[in-house]
C-alpha cells in the first residue's frame, strides 16, 4: 500500500523502515529536511511539506502521523484536513488523549475524511520485533488499513479494540499499568541492591527470574540488559519524566470511581523522583525529632 508518513523520530523512522521491507511505499514528511532525507536513504519519497505528501498520494489516500501528543497532533490534523478529501483516511498512532481522538474524529467525520486512532506499543524495538497496536474506529476502515497494521505488527499483535477514541483509551490504560510494573520491579531491586546482608548480582537475579517465575516479562530482560551495562546504575540519575498518559489514567480512574492506589501511587514516586530534596522528608524529619527526640541530619551532610 502507499501511505503518507508524517513524524519521523526513533518510533516513527524504525516504522517507515518495517514498512518499506514489507513491500509498502511510503511518503515521508517531517520538520527538518535532514530527518526527511534519512527515510528517503531507506527508500521513501520525501515531501517538502504536508501540502507536498498529499501531492504525491492517490485517493483514497492513507496517512500515518507519529508526532507528539497535544499541539503537534492537533496543529497537524488541522492542516491535514485542509487537503484531505472525502474517501482519505487519517491515522493517530501517537500518544493522543483519547478524548481528544473522539473530537477529532467528529470533526473529520464532517468532511468525510475517516480517521483510526492507534496505541502503538513497542518502544525502539519495534523493528525487530514488531509493534503492538490497538486502534479504535469504522471497522470498515480498519478492515481497509489491515494490511499496513500486520506488516507493522509481531503476529495476533494488533485488534480492532472499539469504536474513535477506543484505540487511544485502551493504550492509555496500558501505559498506567507499565508504570505500576516499573515501580514494583524498581521496588524489588532497591530492596535487594540495599541489602547489608548480601551482595547479590541483580544481573544474574533478574535473568534468574525470567525463567519460569511468575515475575516473568520482557521487562526483566531490560533489567538484566541495564544491569549488565551498569551494576550499580552509577551513571544514571533517579529523574523520571511521565509522558502524561499515567496522569490520564489516573483521572479517568478518579472519574469513573475505580479505586487504582497502585498506578495512583507509581504516578507521585515519578513526581517525587525530580525533586533534589523532599521539604516533605524535611517536615518528617523535623517533627520524628521533636516527638521522639530522633536524630536528625544537617543539610549539608
Amino acid at each position: 500500500m502507499k501511505i503518507g508518513f508524517v513524524g519521523l523520530g526513533k518510533m516513527g523512522m524504525n516504522m517507515v523502515q518495517r514498512l518499506l521491507e514489507n513491500g509498502h511505499e511510503i511518503v515521508a514528511y517531517a520538520r527538518t529536511a535532514e530527518t526527511v532525507k534519512k527515510a528517503e536513504d531507506k527508500g521513501a519519497v520525501k515531501a517538502e511539506s504536508l501540502e507536498d505528501m498529499h501531492s504525491k498520494l492517490q485517493s483514497p489516500r492513507i496517512v500515518w502521523l507519529m508526532v507528539p501528543a497535544g499541539k503537534a497532533t492537533e496543529e497537524t490534523i488541522d492542516t491535514l484536513s485542509l487537503f484531505l478529501e472525502e474517501g482519505d483516511i487519517l491515522i493517530d498512532g501517537g500518544n493522543s488523549n483519547f478524548r481528544d481522538s473522539i473530537r477529532r474524529a467528529r470533526k473529520l467525520e464532517e468532511k468525510k475524511i475517516a480517521f483510526l486512532d492507534v496505541g502503538t506499543s513497542g518502544g525502539i524495538w519495534g523493528l525487530q520485533i514488531g509493534y503492538c497496536m490497538m486502534i479504535g474506529g469504522e471497522k470498515s476502515v480498519f478492515d481497509t488499513v489491515e494490511p499496513v497494521l500486520k506488516s507493522l505488527a509481531p503476529e495476533n499483535g494488533y485488534a480492532h479494540v472499539g469504536p474513535y477514541g477506543a484505540g487511544h483509551f485502551v493504550k492509555m490504560v496500558h501505559n498506567g499499568i507499565e508504570y505500576a510494573l516499573l515501580q514494583g520491579y524498581a521496588e524489588g531491586f532497591e530492596i535487594m541492591q540495599a541489602s547489608k546482608n548480601f551482595d547479590l548480582d541483580l544481573k544474574k537475579i533478574a535473568n534468574l527470574w525470567n525463567q519460569g517465575s511468575v515475575v516473568r516479562s520482557w521487562l526483566l530482560e531490560l533489567a538484566e540488559s541495564a544491569f549488565e551495562k551498569d551494576p550499580n546504575l552509577d551513571s544514571i540519575r533517579g529523574y523520571v519524566e511521565d509522558s502524561g498518559e499515567g496522569r490520564w489514567t489516573v483521572a479517568e480512574a478518579i472519574k469513573e470511581d475505580v479505586p487504582a492506589p497502585i498506578i495512583t501511587l507509581s504516578l507521585l514516586e515519578r513526581f517525587r523522583s525530580r525533586q533534589a530534596e523532599s521539604f516533605s522528608d524535611k517536615v518528617i524529619a523535623a517533627l520524628r525529632n521533636e516527638f521522639g527526640g530522633h536524630a536528625v541530619k544537617k543539610s549539608q551532610e
